[in-house]
Formats: structure tokens, C-alpha cells, sequence
């Protein structure tokens, strides 16, 4: 019985895991931001709208190398989502900025996973609530420690 539970709990979330990334795909890529990836979006997400935010810290929080992100970053600013400014107290940083069109894709993005958050939570209790947020820290630490 615990076998066949632990198979169920693995398909179940291979399945959510690609429907997640179906319906982000659609929902948040629309004809206004079409001119960007999913990936894009979430680099737009972590670059996000209440700080300036360098490449290695941005990088650190994708979990990917700064120069991997720069070609990213590159493809961004072309397409107008973001900037790049010089710290004024050391020349050698640079932060990366959302644009006015970079920041309406943020908020976008986040009306999506908001939307997503209360289908979840429309019928769960506050213990259910609870439990759910202990899976998901759990499943979060494994991945983070799995690279």
C-alpha cells in the first residue's frame, strides 16, 4: 500500500509539474508578451520590482551561471524589458532594473501564480494549509540540495 502511494504521489507530481508549466505557458504568454519565453518571464520574476538587483544575486537565485543569465539579459533589454545601471558607489557593479514593460510582465506573471495559489487554497483548512506548506518546504529542500 505505501509502495503504491509513493508511485501515485511520483506520477501525480511529474503531472502537475508539466500541467504547471503548460498553463503558465499560455496564461502568462500571451499576444502582448509574446516576444518572450516562459523562461524570460521568470528571470523577470526574480529580477522583480522593489529592488535593484545585480547579475550574480539574480543568477544565485535562478540557480544558473552569470553568464548563462547574461545572454538572457541581452535578448531582454533588446525587447525593452529591461536596463542595466552602473552603481554610482562602485563603477564595477551593475544592476539590472525592470523597465516599465518589464515591470507590467512581472505583475502578470504574479496575477497568474496568485490565481493559482487561491484555486489551491479555495476548500483547505487551516491544518490542510499547514500541511501543504510542510510538503512543499520539504519538496523545496530536496531540490535545492539535489544541485
Amino acid at each position: 500500500m505505501v509502495q503504491t502511494r509513493k508511485r501515485s504521489m511520483s506520477e501525480l507530481l511529474a503531472k502537475l509539474f508539466n500541467h504547471i508549466m503548460d498553463m503558465e505557458s499560455k496564461a502568462v504568454i500571451t499576444e502582448e508578451f509574446s516576444d518572450i519565453t516562459n523562461n524570460d518571464m521568470h528571470i523577470i520574476e526574480a529580477i522583480g520590482v522593489s529592488e535593484h538587483r545585480n547579475m550574480s544575486s539574480i543568477a544565485h537565485n535562478l540557480s544558473v551561471t552569470v553568464s548563462t543569465l547574461t545572454t538572457n539579459m541581452n535578448g531582454l533589454e533588446k525587447k525593452g524589458y529591461i536596463v542595466r545601471e552602473r552603481s554610482l558607489e562602485d563603477k564595477r557593479v551593475v544592476y539590472v532594473v525592470l523597465t516599465e514593460k518589464g515591470r507590467k510582465a512581472f505583475y502578470h506573471h504574479r496575477d497568474f501564480h496568485k490565481k493559482m495559489i487561491k484555486a489551491i487554497m479555495k476548500d483547505l483548512s487551516e491544518e490542510e494549509m499547514e500541511i501543504l506548506y510542510r510538503c512543499l518546504s520539504n519538496l523545496t529542500g530536496f531540490l535545492e540540495s539535489s544541485h
